[in-house]
């Protein structure tokens, strides 16, 4: 994240010309802490943070990208000594991070709107936060979460790997419109975004909510090559 202090919220206006921006903001308002206790018994996501955690220094500064509640990912990193920024479009879910995580610092905007420095972040987390965005625009926000690696950072991705593109559907009784790749194609895209795929971990996941379906899960831990730029 930024070099802002602990806690601090930021907000950020929501422009019109954009439909898919309010739509995922209202979306996670309203499900808000519901969210968070429906994905608490994940434990790929667990697995993921360890082994992130297992390659980070200490005191590494780690961007998480869609940051939710900020559990499990940002609380999990901060607890561990890292300097932790969450970016996140909802104010409800910002307000619940900076309350439950004091230790990491939470901005309230759109991702694509945060001017960070390239080669800032020894990490990256994207934890099923690109799911809202269409294809090229999933595309081209990953070349530059990938810019903002340092040499050799990592990034962890993970998504519903589906083949599916601006369907309208009912996540935990909210209405969203989903956009995703199947498995190998998410892979060819961090590939071709400069990123060795590292390792890999799929499994079928039900949220802990009355409304909510199996979907399966997708796992990408990755690491940014030193030598190979990532296609602009």
């Amino acid at each position: 994240m930024t070099t802002a202090p602990a806690h601090r919220t930021e907000g950020t206006a929501v422009t019109k010309d954009d439909q898919h921006r309010p739509e995922a903001a209202a979306a996670f308002d309203a499900l808000g802490a519901e969210y968070e206790k429906a994905f608490a018994g994940s434990k790929t996501h667990r697995r993921s943070l360890e082994w992130l955690l297992a390659r980070l220094a200490p005191g590494s500064r780690v961007l998480d990208v869609g940051s939710g509640t900020g559990r499990p990912t940002a609380e999990t990193l901060a607890a561990a000594g890292h300097e932790v920024l969450g970016i996140d479009i909802s104010p409800v879910m910002v307000e619940l991070a900076a309350r439950q995580v004091p230790a990491a610092a939470f901005q309230c905007a759109d991702i694509r709107d945060v001017p960070l420095a390239d080669a800032s972040f020894d990490a990256v987390c994207v934890y099923f936060s690109l799911l809202q965005l269409d294809r090229m625009e999933q595309k081209a926000l990953v070349r530059r979460l990938v810019r903002l690696l340092k040499p050799e950072g990592h990034l962890v991705l993970a998504t519903v790997p589906l083949d599916v593109e601006g369907v309208d559907a009912t996540f935990m009784g909210q209405p969203v419109r989903v956009t995703s790749f199947p498995a190998q194609d998410l892979t060819a895209l961090a590939e071709e975004a400069g990123l060795e795929v590292l390792a890999q971990e799929a499994s079928l996941f039900t949220p802990a909510h009355p409304d909510a379906r199996p979907e399966p899960h997708l796992f990408l831990h990755c690491r940014r090559r030193s030598t190979t730029a990532p296609h602009a």
